[in-house]
């Protein structure tokens, strides 16, 4: 059974860089053909997929979000981090990190998720 579990501080202030890590366990996240991804919803609002972060360490970004996002991993560690930088009060949601079976980047679905993470970002 894979599951995932995010981590990071649950209140960022505005201009500072949000930084959240997903630690994957039952599974090792460079097994083919996986796509480790990360979604957020603000509230009242639909699921937004930001990006996702491939088996073979190719990273992957929403247009909307590409020139403030970044995605890495750590092998040894079984985990991936979200860096999200210059975040405003619109940048404000629930985090989650899930699998992406597909490469869909979204489009078709998630076999594991995260919980989710509350980030506000407020002064």
């Amino acid at each position: 059974q894979v599951q995932l579990q995010e981590s990071g501080p649950g209140l960022v202030k505005p201009s500072q860089t949000l930084s959240l890590t997903c630690t994957v366990s039952g599974g090792s996240i460079t097994t083919n053909y996986y796509y480790w991804s990360w979604i957020r919803q603000p509230p009242g609002k639909g699921l937004e997929w930001m990006g996702a972060i491939a088996y073979s360490g190719s990273t992957y970004y929403s247009p909307s979000l590409k020139s403030r996002t970044s995605i890495s991993r750590d092998t040894s560690k079984n985990q991936f981090t979200l860096q999200l930088s210059s975040v405003t009060p619109e940048d404000t949601a629930v985090y989650y990190c899930a699998r992406d079976p597909y490469g869909s980047g979204g489009r078709v679905g998630y076999d594991y998720w995260g919980q989710g993470t509350q980030v506000t970002v407020s002064s």
